[in-house]
Protein backbone atom coordinates (compact mmCIF):
# COMPACT_ATOMS: atom_id res chain seq x y z
CA UNK A 1 0.00 0.00 0.00
CA UNK A 2 1.57 3.21 -0.96
CA UNK A 3 0.83 6.52 0.85
CA UNK A 4 2.32 5.55 4.43
CA UNK A 5 5.03 7.93 4.41
CA UNK A 6 5.39 11.73 5.45
CA UNK A 7 8.58 13.83 4.93
CA UNK A 8 11.58 14.79 2.67
CA UNK A 9 14.37 14.35 5.24
CA UNK A 10 12.97 13.63 8.17
CA UNK A 11 10.65 10.21 7.49
CA UNK A 12 7.73 8.50 8.73
CA UNK A 13 6.16 5.70 8.16
CA UNK A 14 3.32 4.14 9.81
CA UNK A 15 2.04 0.29 9.80
CA UNK A 16 -0.30 -2.20 11.41
CA UNK A 17 -4.00 -2.34 11.76
CA UNK A 18 -6.42 -1.86 14.53
CA UNK A 19 -7.04 -5.38 15.31
CA UNK A 20 -3.55 -6.79 14.34
CA UNK A 21 -0.69 -7.86 16.37
CA UNK A 22 0.50 -4.30 17.10
CA UNK A 23 0.74 -0.70 15.32
CA UNK A 24 4.10 1.47 14.91
CA UNK A 25 6.65 3.83 12.95
CA UNK A 26 9.57 3.57 11.02
CA UNK A 27 11.68 7.17 11.36
CA UNK A 28 14.35 7.66 8.57
CA UNK A 29 16.76 11.01 9.08
CA UNK A 30 16.72 11.46 12.79
CA UNK A 31 20.41 13.24 13.82
CA UNK A 32 22.37 10.71 15.49
CA UNK A 33 23.49 11.62 19.49
CA UNK A 34 19.63 13.06 20.22
CA UNK A 35 18.66 12.20 23.42
CA UNK A 36 15.90 9.55 23.47
CA UNK A 37 14.47 7.21 25.61
CA UNK A 38 11.23 5.19 26.03
CA UNK A 39 9.69 7.34 28.46
CA UNK A 40 10.31 10.43 26.27
CA UNK A 41 7.80 8.84 23.27
CA UNK A 42 5.83 7.09 26.12
CA UNK A 43 4.74 10.23 27.64
CA UNK A 44 2.71 11.58 24.44
CA UNK A 45 1.32 7.99 23.80
CA UNK A 46 -0.34 8.24 27.28
CA UNK A 47 -2.24 11.17 26.54
CA UNK A 48 -3.63 9.36 23.07
CA UNK A 49 -4.72 6.20 24.04
CA UNK A 50 -8.00 5.50 25.18
CA UNK A 51 -9.68 4.94 28.47
CA UNK A 52 -10.52 7.23 31.52
CA UNK A 53 -11.68 10.17 29.45
CA UNK A 54 -15.17 11.58 29.19
CA UNK A 55 -15.78 10.92 25.21
CA UNK A 56 -13.52 7.84 25.20
CA UNK A 57 -14.06 4.06 24.20
CA UNK A 58 -14.22 1.52 27.08
CA UNK A 59 -11.15 -0.37 24.91
CA UNK A 60 -8.13 -0.28 27.45
CA UNK A 61 -4.64 -0.40 25.58
CA UNK A 62 -1.03 0.18 27.92
CA UNK A 63 0.08 1.68 24.64
CA UNK A 64 3.81 0.67 25.52
CA UNK A 65 6.27 1.46 23.18
CA UNK A 66 9.26 -0.41 22.24
CA UNK A 67 12.12 1.11 20.67
CA UNK A 68 13.58 -1.76 18.33
CA UNK A 69 16.50 -0.42 16.53
CA UNK A 70 18.54 3.27 15.88
CA UNK A 71 18.84 4.07 19.73
CA UNK A 72 22.24 2.79 21.63
CA UNK A 73 22.94 3.80 24.99
CA UNK A 74 20.25 6.57 24.93
CA UNK A 75 20.88 8.31 22.16
CA UNK A 76 19.58 8.07 18.31
CA UNK A 77 22.13 6.11 16.73
CA UNK A 78 21.27 8.46 12.71
CA UNK A 79 20.12 4.84 11.63
CA UNK A 80 16.48 4.18 11.42
CA UNK A 81 14.47 3.91 14.34
CA UNK A 82 11.77 1.13 14.56
CA UNK A 83 8.86 1.78 17.23
CA UNK A 84 6.02 -1.06 18.38
CA UNK A 85 3.16 -1.11 20.43
CA UNK A 86 1.44 -4.10 20.22
CA UNK A 87 -2.52 -4.04 20.09
CA UNK A 88 -3.22 -5.56 24.16
CA UNK A 89 -6.96 -5.36 23.98
CA UNK A 90 -8.21 -5.48 20.37
CA UNK A 91 -11.90 -7.77 19.88
CA UNK A 92 -12.28 -7.91 16.36
CA UNK A 93 -14.88 -11.02 17.04
CA UNK A 94 -17.69 -7.30 18.02
CA UNK A 95 -17.36 -7.14 13.69
CA UNK A 96 -18.01 -10.22 12.59
CA UNK A 97 -21.79 -8.98 11.53
CA UNK A 98 -19.65 -6.09 9.57
CA UNK A 99 -17.77 -8.63 7.15
CA UNK A 100 -20.35 -8.22 4.28
CA UNK A 101 -21.47 -4.81 5.05
CA UNK A 102 -19.77 -1.12 4.21
CA UNK A 103 -20.21 1.26 7.12
CA UNK A 104 -21.54 5.00 5.98
CA UNK A 105 -18.97 7.21 7.02
CA UNK A 106 -15.62 4.80 7.33
CA UNK A 107 -13.33 3.68 4.60
CA UNK A 108 -14.91 0.05 3.83
CA UNK A 109 -16.31 1.03 0.55
CA UNK A 110 -13.62 3.25 -0.75
CA UNK A 111 -11.21 0.79 0.26
CA UNK A 112 -13.27 -1.86 -1.27
CA UNK A 113 -13.09 -0.53 -4.75
CA UNK A 114 -9.45 0.40 -4.20
CA UNK A 115 -8.05 -2.82 -3.31
CA UNK A 116 -10.82 -5.55 -4.02
CA UNK A 117 -10.25 -6.72 0.14
CA UNK A 118 -10.46 -5.05 3.21
CA UNK A 119 -9.59 -5.80 6.96
CA UNK A 120 -13.77 -4.89 8.52
CA UNK A 121 -11.86 -5.72 11.99
CA UNK A 122 -12.66 -2.03 13.25
CA UNK A 123 -11.18 -0.33 9.83
CA UNK A 124 -7.83 -1.84 9.78
CA UNK A 125 -5.54 0.87 8.50
CA UNK A 126 -7.68 3.13 7.93
CA UNK A 127 -8.90 2.54 11.85
CA UNK A 128 -7.53 5.47 14.18
CA UNK A 129 -5.42 3.24 16.14
CA UNK A 130 -2.98 3.98 13.44
CA UNK A 131 -2.25 7.36 14.41
CA UNK A 132 -0.50 5.74 17.84
CA UNK A 133 2.75 5.55 15.44
CA UNK A 134 1.93 8.99 14.06
CA UNK A 135 2.11 9.76 18.07
CA UNK A 136 5.22 8.10 18.83
CA UNK A 137 6.86 9.42 15.60
CA UNK A 138 5.75 13.09 16.50
CA UNK A 139 7.48 12.82 20.22
CA UNK A 140 11.04 11.96 18.26
CA UNK A 141 10.31 15.09 16.12
CA UNK A 142 9.20 17.12 19.21
CA UNK A 143 13.13 16.59 20.49
CA UNK A 144 14.69 17.93 17.40
CA UNK A 145 12.76 20.86 16.84
CA UNK A 146 12.95 21.67 20.94
CA UNK A 147 16.68 22.40 20.43
CA UNK A 148 15.65 25.13 18.23
CA UNK A 149 13.65 26.60 20.50
CA UNK A 150 9.88 25.21 18.65
CA UNK A 151 7.29 24.02 21.03
CA UNK A 152 3.80 22.55 19.50
CA UNK A 153 0.28 23.15 22.11
CA UNK A 154 -3.02 22.56 20.89
CA UNK A 155 -6.26 22.59 22.58
CA UNK A 156 -10.21 22.01 21.76
CA UNK A 157 -11.37 25.26 20.35
CA UNK A 158 -15.08 23.43 19.66
CA UNK A 159 -17.08 20.17 20.54
CA UNK A 160 -20.25 19.60 19.64
CA UNK A 161 -21.12 23.25 18.28
CA UNK A 162 -19.66 24.48 21.35
CA UNK A 163 -16.98 27.62 21.31
CA UNK A 164 -15.15 27.66 23.81
CA UNK A 165 -12.94 31.30 24.44
CA UNK A 166 -10.01 31.07 25.49
CA UNK A 167 -9.38 32.35 29.02
CA UNK A 168 -6.52 30.32 30.24
CA UNK A 169 -4.36 28.04 27.91
CA UNK A 170 -2.84 26.55 31.40
CA UNK A 171 -6.81 25.72 31.98
CA UNK A 172 -6.49 23.39 29.26
CA UNK A 173 -3.30 21.35 30.11
CA UNK A 174 -5.03 19.90 32.87
CA UNK A 175 -8.19 20.06 31.26
CA UNK A 176 -9.96 16.03 30.53
CA UNK A 177 -10.85 17.87 27.32
CA UNK A 178 -7.90 20.16 27.16
CA UNK A 179 -10.48 22.70 27.23
CA UNK A 180 -9.16 26.30 27.91
CA UNK A 181 -12.43 27.44 29.43
CA UNK A 182 -14.06 25.23 32.54
CA UNK A 183 -17.44 26.93 31.70
CA UNK A 184 -17.48 25.64 28.45
CA UNK A 185 -15.62 22.05 29.41
CA UNK A 186 -18.84 21.73 31.54
CA UNK A 187 -21.65 21.88 28.61
CA UNK A 188 -19.12 19.66 26.43
CA UNK A 189 -19.02 17.23 29.02
CA UNK A 190 -22.68 17.88 29.31
CA UNK A 191 -23.49 17.42 25.38
CA UNK A 192 -21.23 14.05 24.77
CA UNK A 193 -22.98 12.42 27.50
CA UNK A 194 -26.37 13.48 25.35
CA UNK A 195 -24.44 12.32 22.17
CA UNK A 196 -23.51 9.08 23.97
CA UNK A 197 -26.83 8.69 25.23
CA UNK A 198 -28.59 8.90 22.00
CA UNK A 199 -26.19 6.08 20.50
CA UNK A 200 -24.50 9.51 18.51
CA UNK A 201 -21.19 11.53 18.20
CA UNK A 202 -19.77 14.70 17.93
CA UNK A 203 -17.04 16.69 16.23
CA UNK A 204 -15.17 19.82 17.00
CA UNK A 205 -12.03 21.98 15.99
CA UNK A 206 -8.60 21.91 17.51
CA UNK A 207 -6.62 24.58 17.63
CA UNK A 208 -2.77 24.36 17.11
CA UNK A 209 -0.34 26.88 18.20
CA UNK A 210 3.38 27.17 17.18
CA UNK A 211 5.87 29.26 18.82
CA UNK A 212 9.25 29.60 18.50
CA UNK A 213 9.62 28.82 15.19
CA UNK A 214 12.30 30.87 13.15
CA UNK A 215 11.92 32.67 10.16
CA UNK A 216 12.77 31.52 6.64
CA UNK A 217 11.15 27.69 6.80
CA UNK A 218 9.08 26.17 4.13
CA UNK A 219 9.79 26.16 0.05
CA UNK A 220 8.41 28.90 -1.67
CA UNK A 221 6.04 27.16 -4.65
CA UNK A 222 5.19 23.07 -4.45
CA UNK A 223 6.46 22.10 -0.35
CA UNK A 224 4.99 25.68 1.18
CA UNK A 225 4.89 25.40 5.10
CA UNK A 226 1.23 25.78 5.12
CA UNK A 227 0.62 23.25 2.48
CA UNK A 228 2.40 20.89 4.06
CA UNK A 229 1.15 20.79 7.24
CA UNK A 230 -2.48 21.33 5.85
CA UNK A 231 -1.59 18.10 4.12
CA UNK A 232 -0.09 16.35 7.15
CA UNK A 233 -3.47 17.45 9.04
CA UNK A 234 -5.32 16.56 6.20
CA UNK A 235 -3.83 13.03 6.46
CA UNK A 236 -5.56 12.42 10.10
CA UNK A 237 -8.71 10.26 9.52
CA UNK A 238 -11.11 12.61 11.33
CA UNK A 239 -9.80 15.61 9.59
CA UNK A 240 -12.28 17.39 7.03
CA UNK A 241 -10.89 20.94 7.11
CA UNK A 242 -7.61 22.96 7.99
CA UNK A 243 -6.96 26.88 7.79
CA UNK A 244 -4.58 28.74 8.89
CA UNK A 245 -4.43 32.39 10.55
CA UNK A 246 -7.49 34.00 9.65
CA UNK A 247 -8.76 31.55 7.09
CA UNK A 248 -11.74 31.27 5.79
CA UNK A 249 -12.18 34.91 7.67
CA UNK A 250 -9.84 36.60 5.00
CA UNK A 251 -11.65 36.38 2.24
CA UNK A 252 -14.32 38.33 4.37
CA UNK A 253 -11.65 40.93 4.54
CA UNK A 254 -10.03 43.66 3.03
CA UNK A 255 -6.68 43.89 2.15
CA UNK A 256 -5.66 47.35 4.63
CA UNK A 257 -7.41 44.47 7.55
CA UNK A 258 -5.94 41.43 6.29
CA UNK A 259 -2.68 42.56 5.96
CA UNK A 260 -0.20 42.37 8.85
CA UNK A 261 1.67 45.56 9.69
CA UNK A 262 5.38 45.21 10.01
CA UNK A 263 7.73 47.05 12.80
CA UNK A 264 11.00 47.08 13.94
CA UNK A 265 9.38 44.90 17.06
CA UNK A 266 7.86 42.31 14.31
CA UNK A 267 4.27 41.89 13.12
CA UNK A 268 1.87 43.88 14.56
CA UNK A 269 -0.80 41.54 14.08
CA UNK A 270 -1.00 37.92 12.86
CA UNK A 271 -3.56 37.26 10.47
CA UNK A 272 -1.21 35.46 8.18
CA UNK A 273 -0.99 32.87 10.87
CA UNK A 274 2.88 32.96 10.76
CA UNK A 275 3.43 31.89 7.13
CA UNK A 276 3.97 34.18 4.35
CA UNK A 277 4.09 33.41 0.43
CA UNK A 278 4.82 29.56 2.16
CA UNK A 279 7.29 30.49 4.21
CA UNK A 280 7.20 30.81 7.66
CA UNK A 281 7.85 34.83 9.02
CA UNK A 282 8.98 34.58 13.14
CA UNK A 283 5.35 34.69 13.91
CA UNK A 284 3.21 32.31 16.06
CA UNK A 285 1.63 29.53 13.67
CA UNK A 286 -2.04 29.57 14.10
CA UNK A 287 -3.89 26.17 12.74
CA UNK A 288 -7.18 24.88 13.11
CA UNK A 289 -8.68 21.48 12.13
CA UNK A 290 -12.50 20.28 12.00
CA UNK A 291 -12.41 17.50 12.78
CA UNK A 292 -15.98 15.01 11.75
CA UNK A 293 -17.95 13.14 14.09
CA UNK A 294 -16.98 9.35 14.49
CA UNK A 295 -18.76 7.40 11.93
CA UNK A 296 -19.35 4.57 14.33
CA UNK A 297 -22.81 5.43 15.90
CA UNK A 298 -25.17 2.96 17.86
CA UNK A 299 -27.95 3.86 15.59
CA UNK A 300 -29.22 2.10 12.60
CA UNK A 301 -28.14 3.57 9.11
CA UNK A 302 -28.46 2.59 5.85
CA UNK A 303 -25.90 0.80 4.18
CA UNK A 304 -25.73 -1.85 1.09
CA UNK A 305 -23.74 -5.37 1.39
CA UNK A 306 -20.98 -6.45 -0.76
CA UNK A 307 -23.58 -7.70 -3.24
CA UNK A 308 -24.63 -4.13 -3.82
CA UNK A 309 -28.36 -5.00 -2.03
CA UNK A 310 -30.04 -2.70 0.47
CA UNK A 311 -28.81 -3.38 4.21
CA UNK A 312 -29.03 -2.07 7.35
CA UNK A 313 -26.26 -1.65 9.72
CA UNK A 314 -25.85 -0.98 13.52
CA UNK A 315 -22.67 -0.59 14.62
CA UNK A 316 -21.61 -2.67 17.99
CA UNK A 317 -17.65 -2.98 19.39
CA UNK A 318 -15.98 -0.45 21.49
CA UNK A 319 -15.95 3.12 20.15
CA UNK A 320 -15.15 7.15 20.85
CA UNK A 321 -18.46 9.65 21.17
CA UNK A 322 -15.78 12.11 19.81
CA UNK A 323 -11.99 12.02 18.51
CA UNK A 324 -11.57 14.71 20.59
CA UNK A 325 -9.24 15.52 23.12
CA UNK A 326 -7.72 12.00 21.58
CA UNK A 327 -6.89 13.47 18.55
CA UNK A 328 -5.46 16.76 19.91
CA UNK A 329 -1.63 14.61 20.31
CA UNK A 330 -2.05 13.43 17.00
CA UNK A 331 -2.04 16.48 15.86
CA UNK A 332 0.50 18.13 17.36
CA UNK A 333 2.36 15.13 16.14
CA UNK A 334 2.05 15.95 12.53
CA UNK A 335 2.65 19.40 13.00
CA UNK A 336 6.25 19.10 14.65
CA UNK A 337 7.31 16.16 11.98
CA UNK A 338 6.50 18.39 9.01
CA UNK A 339 8.68 20.99 11.52
CA UNK A 340 11.36 19.02 12.22
CA UNK A 341 11.78 18.10 8.14
CA UNK A 342 11.53 21.16 6.93
CA UNK A 343 13.88 22.11 9.84
CA UNK A 344 16.22 19.79 8.66
CA UNK A 345 16.14 20.92 5.15
CA UNK A 346 16.70 23.94 6.06
CA UNK A 347 19.87 22.65 7.66
CA UNK A 348 21.13 21.25 4.50
CA UNK A 349 20.79 24.74 2.60
CA UNK A 350 23.10 25.74 5.08
CA UNK A 351 21.20 28.49 6.29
Amino acid sequence: MSGNTIGTLFRVTTWGESHGPAVGAVIDGCPPRLDLSAADIQKELDRRRPGGLPSASPRREEDRVEILSGVFEGKTTGTPISLLIRNRDADGSAYDGLRNLFRPGHGDFSYQAKYGIRDHRGGGRASGRETAGRVAAGAIARKIIAEAGITVSAWTRELGGIIARPLSLATAETSPLCCPNPEAEERMVKRLAEARTAGDTLGGIVEIVVRGCPPGLGEPVFSKMDADLAAALMGIGTVKGVEIGAGFAASRMTGSACNDPITPKGFRTNHAGGILAGITNGSEIVIRAACKPIPSIARPQETIDLQGRPAVVTIGGRHDASVIPRIIPVCEAMVAIVLADHLLRQRAIGR
